[in-house]
């Protein structure tokens, strides 16, 4: 064979190699205890870099990919490792300080190497130092930080800007461990602030910044002196300009701040990411006007027509931001956003779209859902997820296209999809439906069309219990009664559960539809699963009574009650003499946002084999932390009806701030007072409130709170037992904080003597309000349960509002009362001169109180209050209360 044909030969055969070689990963199949065996090589004298590279590469790979060490193996394999230090390979070495970093939190004695990374951090080979430095850092506790103090801040100088960029990373990393010791080098971290590479100059500026974040005066002279400056790093302009806007807002400044001039003149600066980073950060800012963000909006609307697609992207996302909140200030970009739709990178023209969608006229509706169908089908769920978002919005900003738009999510809704995708439309579709009366019987025959080829039980279920909701109300209610009962013959068992409640629905609130609900109950009951069994025996029993009160009660609203205080309940009530029967009205009512999805989420609760665990909710977790305190236990006060929200009683920026949460009993109140001592020169200890307590109050216990440290929270309870009369439960009770203080050391916070003197602070008032003894409640059907109510404790009262508007009206009575507005009622229509009010709640004691508010625009507002409730005095509480 020639010289030529051998070498053509040796050129086939090494192409094959590497072709088996790239056909997979040569270290899937790795096992620990064989590496291990193979590390031993790193004994062998001399040092054979080549397998030495190998071996230590796949340790590495296997400790990155989660394996797991002992101690004895990681600490011989540590050592084994620090033996190639003798090596003056350079790759080897490099490998050798990863090693050290990996075991370094397993293996036992590992300061040992100390020496050998201070000299590599010290010495005059480049390519090492910046790979110690890391390494020593990562090995070093605090008592060992003051040795290599020395070399750590000459590294963070150094000229080589690896080195110095290794050692600004590590000083970070350190502060966690050794605060106080990397203060001490702040002043050659400021001298790296001024360091002409780019990456030393971003490092320096975020350690410095971070060494000074707590000090709030630091921060303003560090912004005061580098705002002037003109960094070279945009990475270190990024990082200023994000401070600036921490600092506008947590001062919260106004566009008037030298900051925001900052922030404003980097919309000018020569890097591209710098003048996004500035336009983000305006349009993000919570006060910004729509004067302000016009330059920023001027600056995303060139980045549209950049030839890069990552500022179009980034472009015309950020505006697609912005067209949410100042629609206005977007609508000058249109036509460059109408140019992107047909952009080659189909996440910007999904973005371009959606945008044009909340920003365009009524008029371009239609052109922009033809453009949207024309590719909506190429884009990813995750963008077909924005444009539903989009189209909802729509719906709601412009209500007499529903018809076109509720069409287009129809469409949306029968292409292929994931379980995220459709239900954004379902719920894009329900929204469009509860907001606009009009569009209801054309998305309820969209949807009832959807279940009738859906894959995703969830959502037959959502679906279901929406058409349940919402069908009876109809003009034509009997069309749905096929839709829901091919559910029970075709679908599978929890679907078939929440098509049997729906069908009860129909039958409880249309009358002439109950002999045939009826009938189809009768045959639900041989189904297959005891669970749907069970719901069609339980309601074909309630609806044969033919009596409104209980099918109020048991099929139209049902039990409303916390599920997780419920099961808490029936533990107790079991350990127990159970001498009495079990007494419903001592559970919480639910919270309005568990009330809102419950009857879909007890549908949706069948589908798991097991019962699901309910999780604990605030009242539970209030009622644990009460009864943890042993002179409240011992009261015995009974169930906990409610927590009010926390109400301060100081401004935020006092030196003692206090807050009260009001936990309201059958006959005696709560308070929990959340104190917050905020001088670090003191420490205040016996913190008592004194209370001026109102007639027919009594005072019961107080807990008060030891000690009170620098930023460390203390809580004090009073319990007060409330007066038998009902109109006497509203109070005002003024309050100041008693203590004793102590002057300590700012640092170490023990107190200079055993000494202190006593000193008062003066707190707002506590008020205790109707809305504290109440509980919101969900009802679904108002006008069953105003009729179930009956009249026999009704009342009525006229008022004149001073409000201007229905819907300032509507706000403030709803607040006033802390009731839950039922059936839409808060929101008040365009255009209208008078509205009606629905409010529903429970009263302490479980107590179930309603209220209809008829409301009239006049010179004021005029009202007619009505309420009913099962006691005469808490009628009279409800509408005494607006006097």
């Amino acid at each position: 064979m020639t010289p030529i044909s051998e070498i053509m030969m040796s050129l086939k055969k090494d192409k094959k190699d590497e072709e088996e070689r790239d056909g997979g990963n040569p270290y899937s199949n790795l096992e620990k205890t064989s590496v291990l065996q193979e590390a031993r090589l790193f004994n062998e004298t001399p040092v054979n870099p080549r397998k030495c590279i190998g071996v230590l590469t796949k340790i590495l790979y296997l400790l990155n990919q989660g394996e797991v060490l002992g101690t004895t193996e990681a600490t011989e394999c540590f050592f084994a490792i620090t033996k190639l230090f003798q090596a003056k390979d350079t790759v080897l070495r490099r490998l050798v300080y990863l090693g050290i970093k990996e075991l370094s939190g397993i293996a036992e004695d590992v300061i040992i190497v100390t020496s050998s990374l201070t000299k590599d951090m010290t010495g005059k080979e480049d390519s090492y130092r910046a790979a110690a430095i890391r390494a020593l850092c990562t090995i070093t506790d605090p008592v060992m930080l003051q040795a290599i103090e020395r070399y750590m801040k000459q590294a963070i100088v150094d000229r080589n800007p690896s080195v110095s960029s290794a050692a600004l990373v590590s000083a970070l990393h350190l502060s966690k461990t050794a605060p106080e010791v990397v203060k001490r080098w702040v002043n050659e971290v400021q001298e790296s602030v001024s360091s002409d590479h780019v990456m030393v100059q971003y490092h320096a500026l975020g350690l410095l910044y971070h060494i000074r974040k707590h000090d709030r005066l630091a921060i303003t002279k560090l912004l005061a002196k580098l705002t002037k400056m003109s960094l070279k790093s945009p990475y270190a302009v990024i990082l200023l300009i994000r401070i600036a806007c921490k600092m506008i807002e947590e001062e919260d400044m106004d566009s008037g701040s030298p900051y925001f001039d900052f922030i404003e003149s980097c919309l000018r600066h020569k890097s591209e990411m710098v003048i996004y980073e500035a336009a983000h950060a305006i349009v993000n800012m919570k006060k910004t006007t729509a004067r302000e963000l016009a330059p920023a909006v001027s600056v995303l609307q060139l980045f549209c027509s950049s030839p890069k697609p990552t500022l179009r992207f980034a472009a015309v996302r950020t505006l697609n931001k912005v067209a949410m909140t100042h629609p206005a200030a977007v609508t000058a970009c249109n036509l460059d956003l109408e140019n992107l739709i047909t952009d080659t990178n189909r996440s910007i023209a999904t973005l371009a779209i959606t945008t044009l969608l909340k920003t365009g006229a009524e008029s371009s509706v239609d052109r922009l859902m033809k453009q949207i169908a024309s590719f909506v089908s190429e884009i990813s769920d995750e963008f077909k997820i924005v444009v539903v978002q989009a189209i909802s919005s729509l719906c709601t900003k412009f209500p007499k296209k529903h018809g076109i738009l509720l069409n287009f999510l129809s469409g949306m809704l029968r292409d292929e999809g994931g379980l995220d995708y459709k239900a954004s439309i379902a719920d894009a579709i329900i929204v469009v439906i509860e907001e606009n009366p009009e569009a209801k019987e054309n998305g309820l025959a969209h949807l009832c069309e959807f279940i009738e080829d859906c894959e995703h039980t969830s959502l037959a279920v959502k679906i279901l219990h929406l058409l349940g909701q919402e069908g009876p109300r109809t003009s034509n209610p009997s069309r749905y009664i096929r839709f829901i009962y091919n559910r029970v013959l075709l679908e599978c068992a929890t679907v078939r559960a929440a098509a049997v409640s729906a069908l009860a629905r129909f039958g409880a609130l249309c009358d002439d539809l109950l002999p045939n609900v009826l009938v189809l109950l009768g045959r639900c009951q041989t189904d297959s699963d005891d669970e749907v069994r069970d719901r069609a025996t339980y309601f074909k029993a309630i609806l044969e009574q033919q009596q409104a009160s209980l099918n109020s009660q048991y099929i139209l609203n049902g039990i409303q009650v916390s599920l997780s205080s419920l099961e808490k309940a029936l533990h107790a009530y079991t350990l127990s003499q159970a001498d009495e029967r079990f007494d419903m009205k001592t559970v919480p009512v639910a919270s309005v946002e568990e009330q809102k999805p419950s009857a879909a989420k007890m549908e949706s609760m069948m589908m798991s084999k097991g019962p699901e665990k309910p999780t604990a909710t605030r009242h539970d977790v209030f009622v644990d932390r009460l009864s943890a305190v042993p002179e409240i236990a011992q009261l015995n006060l009974g169930p906990l009806f409610r927590s009010s929200q926390p109400a301060e009683l100081t401004e935020s920026e006092t030196e003692y701030v206090v807050q009260v949460i009001k936990h309201i009993y059958s006959g005696h109140v709560i308070l929990q007072l959340d104190c917050t001592n905020t001088l670090n020169d003191q420490l205040l200890e016996n913190v008592t409130v004194e209370l001026e307590i109102p007639d027919g109050w009594e005072l019961i216990t107080e807990v008060s709170c030891s000690r009170l440290e620098y930023n460390v929270g203390g809580t004090i309870y009073v319990v007060l037992a409330t007066p038998e009369e009902i109109g006497e439960i509203v109070a005002t009770i003024p309050a100041s904080l008693k203590f004793t203080v102590k002057d300590c050391d700012p640092t170490t916070g023990d107190p200079d003597s055993e000494e202190g003197y006593s000193d008062d602070y003066q707190l707002e008032d506590i008020d205790i309000s109707v809305s504290d003894y109440v509980q919101r409640l969900m009802k679904g059907n108002f006008a069953g349960g105003w009729e179930e109510l009956g009249e026999e404790n009704e009342l009525s009262e006229t008022f004149s509002l001073p409000m201007k508007t229905l819907d300032e009206a509507v706000k403030n009575i709803v607040l006033f009362l802390g009731l839950q507005p039922c059936e839409r009622s808060d929101k008040v229509p365009e255009g209208k001169n008078s509205h009606t009010l629905l409010l529903s709640g429970v009263f302490r004691g479980g107590v179930e109180v309603l209220v209809r508010a008829k409301l009239a625009l006049s010179d004021g507002v005029a009202m007619q209050l009505t309420v009913r409730s099962q006691n005469a005095e808490v009628s009279e509480l409800m509408t005494t209360a607006i006097a």
